[in-house]
């Protein structure tokens, strides 16, 4: 018989810390996919999956931004210790401070499945840009990604409605660690 793994979440979240990622996987097999998530401060985007997600907040506070089907943005705020449940497709922006670290659970994607990535304007709503990604290993953390092509396309980041040009937060995340 396997050996069934037993995970000290604290232990993950201060490793996580010590090392400065953002993710470690903790598995990932076809029907399920866990990882453990440092908080990423510049996050703006709207990721869409087609799977439920579960969060658990391990430590720190997570306002869970999430995009109503009339398009309405709403924030779902998710204490150290609580949890919070997400049907598939909506589209959704957890952000929490980088000291803050977040259990999730979700599905593992099948073949060719695409995650969506939106960014809006925040001066004025409008959708901006869209990034896809197939996730075919979790590992190589397609948030990460996602967000090095669009703030490194400064037209990506610019509303075609108002010009408010978003400002690249990698670099000001980079220039504050």
């Amino acid at each position: 018989m396997q050996q069934l793994p037993v995970l000290k979440l604290q232990e993950i979240a201060d490793e996580l810390a010590a090392s400065g990622q953002r993710v470690k996987v903790l598995w990932q097999e076809p029907g399920s996919l866990a990882f453990v998530a440092r908080g990423r401060e510049y996050r703006s985007e709207f990721h869409i999956n087609d799977s439920d997600e579960v969060t658990y907040m391990i430590r720190g506070t997570m306002n869970l931004h999430y995009r109503t089907p009339e398009g309405k943005e709403e924030i779902a705020v998710i204490p150290e210790g609580s949890t919070n449940w997400m049907p598939p497709g909506v589209p959704h922006s957890p952000r929490f401070p980088p000291d803050a670290f977040a259990l999730i659970v979700e599905r593992q994607r099948h073949a060719g499945e695409v995650d969506k990535f939106h960014w809006y304007c925040q001066s004025c709503g409008n959708f901006l840009h869209e990034e896809t990604f197939v996730v075919s290993d979790y590992r190589v953390d397609p948030v990460s990604k996602a967000y090095a092509r669009f703030f490194e396309d400064e037209d990506a980041r610019t509303c075609k409605k108002c010009g408010t040009v978003m400002p690249n937060a990698l670099a000001q995340a980079k220039k504050t660690t």
